[in-house]
């Protein structure tokens, strides 16, 4: 299958288990795989014929800004999740980078979910 990737798309969330580490936005890294068939985008160069990825980093922000979670997870479901149900793709691969442990370079959950 095909795969549209928007690769470290760069969010500020209020995001983590306790209390204080959500009260200040912390910076996320999200890498989104849309697996769709691109053929007849390829042949005619008609957007109409692919998924629009503008609009798909703008769903990512604006799911993101909505309210604060605890779990990099949650955030990871909620993308795919809107994803799909736009039926902007058959399925969807979504990886979110957090930088909350010293001395490691970053950690990171993907869930892959199909509709």
């Amino acid at each position: 299958m095909d795969k549209i990737v928007i690769k470290d798309l760069e969010v500020d969330a209020h995001i983590g288990v306790t209390e204080s580490e959500r009260a200040q936005p912390q910076r996320l890294l999200i890498t989104v795989e849309l697996e769709r068939d691109l053929t007849e985008a390829g042949r005619t160069d008609a957007e109409a014929s692919t998924a629009r990825y503008d609009l798909v980093a703008e769903m990512i922000h604006k799911t993101i800004a909505q309210r604060p979670r605890k779990l990099v997870e949650a955030v990871a479901h909620e993308i795919a999740e809107i994803i799909l149900s736009h039926q902007m793709a058959p399925a969807v691969t979504v990886e979110v980078k957090k930088f909350s442990i010293p001395r490691c370079q970053y950690v990171s959950v993907q869930v892959r979910r199909t509709r």
